[in-house]
């Protein structure tokens, strides 16, 4: 910075402004925005794919004890006759 003789007033008058780098740290700022707001809603789809999972297990599960029960109710009414 060059020295100011006897004047007063804001030192961002007198000072060279670098728009380029300005230019550059707010991209950056808002790639780091976005990459942020991106990894949040790969946690909300991840955690909806889990219970999904979770339900699609439970059904899988509820047709075989179906399907297990018919077939103890057949054998128990084959083996009573």
């Amino acid at each position: 910075m060059t020295q100011r003789s006897g004047s007063e007033g804001s030192r961002y008058v007198y000072d060279s402004f670098d728009a380029a780098s300005a230019r550059i740290e707010a991209n950056e700022r808002v790639a780091q925005e976005r990459w942020a707001a991106l990894d949040y809603r790969l946690g909300q789809i991840d955690a909806v794919l889990e219970r999904l999972e979770k339900r699609i297990w439970l059904g899988v599960y509820g047709v075989a004890a179906f399907l297990l029960a018919q077939m103890a109710e057949t054998l128990l009414r084959a083996a009573g006759n």
